[in-house]
């Protein structure tokens, strides 16, 4: 199929006229706006089995079965299940070798002026690409950026139409898939931080290049996927939970990496704000650590993705290039306290004022955003390997206007240098580990932890040669 962009009507006809799809529209929260489109288009008969609007928490309930939120994953995936579920039940005998069937649905609550809440919800399809096959599934969580409720309905109804015409006809071109879901629409309007692909159609897609494809795309600033590979949401990580994040390219992780690491963790424990909860530990690679040339190969982020999921970790993939950037974006998920683990050499640029923008209100609005929720900067020392010199939080040649600011910000602990690192880790640079791994040196294997040589042996990853 063509790259020719069609409008939400030409996508909603197209379908109808479709006498092989054949399913049900399933909305909680914002009406029917899904299926309004599908009816203004005309031939619907030939499409709709069934809308239903549950609306009505008890309603819902009895439909659908008890939950502890009504907007959540767990919601979404009992509609669907449900509504799929009824429609073999009372259609498979009868249109079974005629028709493929589908049930899509959403459940979203709108902009809530009263509790300043953002619009967003989970929305997904579940259906056959083939007759009588087994379902395959796409699910996605969307935030609703525009101020007016009846315009975030809008939103919703064309990405929903883009959903389900993209399962239908890109199901095999999966990042084909996800650049249509912002077909007539911008991402002014609508950002969708999470997408999960399952089933029978999706066999050889992998959800972590899927995440990735999100930020690529432009259709949200940041993605997760769990240590387990998980795409997961924002809010189900981290909600209400302190998080630690660590920065890096990771190509490989080497022994430096993991102690800037395992000592900042140390040491966020420790913070009274904490009060003996367990952080929540992001590993970050932005798209700029992840660019080679003009191109991002995903080979080599899925390699690196392997590699940080065997320290059990969950991956960030984001679009910061600065970090205040970062925290005030994790700030909307959670108001615990963060610590970001971070070497000497990176207070350079956080503290350089050409690395702002005046809208933000310049590096002070930067620094606000930065330390806003208790936020640390556990700062590992840095060696330059010309100098031989140390940089640390004690010898940071702060300029000496900012000086007050700076001192600042350490007396207030939100600056701390990493106490009991190992000056031996100190010269270790991934780009040297990286040439000799490919070399055949055997000498990288003493740089990287041992669970992260034997994942790069077993698998062969950044094109590992064996030595001599």
């Amino acid at each position: 199929m063509s790259e020719e962009t069609f409008s939400t009507h030409q996508k909603a006809r197209q379908i109808n006229a479709d006498a092989g799809k054949y399913g049900t529209f399933a909305e909680i929260g914002a009406g029917q706006e899904v299926a309004r489109f599908f009816f203004r288009a005309g031939g619907a008969a030939g499409t709709v089995a069934k809308t239903i609007s549950a609306y009505d928490m008890a309603v819902s309930d009895a439909i659908y079965g008890p939950a502890e939120r009504y907007v959540s994953r767990q919601r979404l995936q009992a509609m669907l299940a449900y509504e799929f579920d009824l429609l073999l039940q009372r259609l498979a005998k009868v249109r079974g070798d005629k028709s493929t069937f589908f049930a899509f649905a959403n459940t979203v609550a709108t902009h809530n002026v009263k509790r300043q809440e953002e619009g967003h919800g989970w929305m997904g399809i579940r259906f056959q690409a083939q007759l009588r096959e087994p379902p395959s599934e796409i699910i996605l969580h969307v935030r609703l950026r525009d101020k007016e409720t009846v315009r975030q309905q809008e939103a919703l109804g064309i990405l929903g139409v883009n959903l389900t015409h993209g399962a239908f006809y890109y199901h095999e071109q999966p990042a084909r898939l996800i650049r249509a879901l912002l077909d007539n629409l911008t991402w002014e309007r609508i950002e969708v931080d999470m997408i999960r692909f399952s089933g029978p159609a999706f066999a050889g897609v992998d959800n972590r290049v899927m995440a990735l494809q999100l930020v690529q795309q432009d259709l949200t600033e940041a993605a997760m996927f769990t240590a387990q590979g998980e795409a997961v949401q924002w809010a189900e990580l981290l909600y209400k939970r302190p998080v630690l994040v660590q920065r890096g390219s990771f190509r490989p992780v080497t022994n430096a990496t993991l102690d800037v690491l395992e000592r900042a963790y140390e040491q966020f424990l420790q913070a009274p704000e904490l009060a003996g909860e367990t952080p929540v530990v992001l590993m970050e690679m932005t798209l700029r650590h992840l660019t080679r040339g003009d191109a991002i190969d995903h080979e080599d982020f899925l390699h690196r993705a392997d590699t940080l999921c065997t320290l059990g970790r969950s991956v960030l993939i984001s679009n910061f290039r600065r970090y205040h950037r970062l925290a005030a974006y994790l700030s909307r998920y959670t108001n615990r306290p963060l610590g970001l683990a971070i070497g000497a050499s990176k207070l350079v640029e956080i503290f350089d004022e050409h690395f702002y923008n005046a809208e933000e209100g310049g590096l002070l609005g930067g620094l606000g955003q930065l330390f806003k929720n208790h936020a640390r900067l556990y700062v590992y020392p840095s060696l330059n390997l010309a100098t031989d010199e140390t940089l640390t939080v004690e010898n940071f040649p702060i300029p000496a206007h900012l000086r007050h600011l700076y001192v600042h910000l350490r007396e207030n602990r939100g600056i701390q240098g990493v106490e009991h690192y190992n000056p031996d880790f100190l010269p270790i640079r991934s780009s040297d580990v990286l040439a000799k791994l490919q070399s055949g040196d055997p000498a990288w294997e003493k740089l990287v932890p041992p669970a992260i040589v034997e994942v790069i042996k077993s698998q062969k990853l950044f094109g590992w040669q064996a030595g001599a």
